[in-house]
């Protein structure tokens, strides 16, 4: 059985994101060739999630960021195929990539889904959420932006929201009910007491600037 035949990477340049080694703010605009608002998905696998939003919502532009190269073309391939515009595909370390790639306030939604949670003791310090990471979240989305973020991993899960509530002022939104039965669930345990029995969890975060007119909204709370 033939395997279909791969599609060149010179098909795919106008969706690879190049990543300078100094890596400075990007210009979205000249990036997409217009000023629709940005939306970044950080470890964005083969490419689902950014396929059915930039074809359900072709006046956003999407950036996906992800570590591994294979990743980055197979997605690449799946948005040449549908003639998509919206989409550019980074590969890069997430973590430097929003720190010094994301200009301030420029991204309307980030989106975090399922991070790997490295289990292992030594590997936690490779998990992409940490205290700075929420930080850089938040810096990077514009008022009344949104965070959204979903783990199958209760501890890490747990971390998450820690991180978001000491070094953010970001606000929890409440999940809407059409979504709630979507996100969360309980996987079936490998074993009785396993302590990596697995939690379904989602959360959305909105960005809330400390600017003069909101400081007297929340003051008069």
């Amino acid at each position: 059985m033939r395997r279909p035949r791969r599609t060149p990477v010179e098909d795919l340049a106008p969706y690879l994101l190049p990543i300078p080694e100094e890596l400075g703010f990007l210009n979205w605009p000249k990036i997409f060739g217009n000023e629709r608002p940005v939306e970044v998905e950080i470890g964005f696998g083969k490419g689902l999630f950014l396929l059915t939003e930039a074809t359900s919502r072709p006046a956003v532009n999407f950036v996906g960021v992800e570590i591994a190269r294979k990743y980055q073309l197979f997605a690449a391939t799946r948005m040449a195929k549908r003639g998509l515009t919206n989409v550019r595909l980074a590969k890069a370390d997430a973590r430097l990539f929003l720190r010094d790639g994301v200009p301030s306030e420029s991204c309307q939604a980030v989106h975090v889904y399922f991070p790997d949670p490295w289990w292992k003791k030594r590997h936690l310090r490779r998990r992409v959420f940490t205290l700075e990471f929420a930080a850089q979240c938040e810096r990077v989305l514009r008022p009344a932006g949104c965070l959204h973020l979903a783990t199958d991993v209760a501890e890490y899960f747990s971390v998450m929201v820690a991180a978001i509530s000491s070094a953010t002022r970001l606000k929890q939104l409440p999940t809407p009910e059409e979504k709630r039965r979507l996100t969360t669930w309980i996987t079936s345990p490998i074993s009785n007491g396993n302590p990596r029995k697995q939690v379904g969890r989602s959360l959305a975060l909105c960005s809330k600037r400390l600017c003069s007119k909101e400081l007297r909204y929340l003051a008069s709370h």
